[in-house]
């Protein structure tokens, strides 16, 4: 399971001198959010499960709140000189990458089947600034900072 996380925004390369202000978005972001049951639903591929580059499972529970602290962490890096993303959350976690594998339309369809009666649960208790490191194997994801999320009123 390790790497396995549901990414709120991807910064892309960033300047290590803009660290501090990514850490500031995230505590703000943060600040006051109470802890959510997200629950996984489903699977698909992007672009299609006929061509997948990316194969993942869906959010069913909790999307709403995700969506909230996306929009909340948006905003704030915003305000810290990001450009502002209003591409709408498709919330999913990616489970693999399946560019270049012939059997990649045979796993998406096993995937799918596979998921159809999904509900897995679990609570979402903090926002986490990962680098990503590529190259030489999987991405590797290494924590810069996790902030926890308030306990629910």
């Amino acid at each position: 399971m390790d790497g396995l996380h549901i990414t709120l925004r991807f910064l892309g390369p960033t300047d290590p001198g803009r660290l501090p202000q990514a850490r500031s978005a995230v505590v703000a972001a943060a600040a006051g959010v109470a802890r959510f049951e997200l629950g996984l639903a489903g699977a698909g591929a992007f672009p299609n499960p006929t061509r997948p580059r990316v194969l993942w499972l869906g959010l069913g529970r909790g999307v709403d709140a995700l969506e909230a602290l996306t929009g909340r962490l948006s905003g704030e890096l915003a305000d810290h000189g990001w450009p502002h993303d209003d591409r709408p959350v498709r919330a999913h976690l990616t489970l693999a990458r399946s560019d270049g594998v012939a059997a990649g339309s045979l796993v998406a369809g096993r995937l799918l089947a596979a998921a159809l009666d999904l509900d897995l649960r679990w609570t979402a208790d903090r926002i986490v600034l990962f680098e990503s490191q590529t190259g030489g194997g999987p991405a590797r994801y290494v924590p810069l900072l996790e902030v926890p999320l308030a306990d629910p009123p």
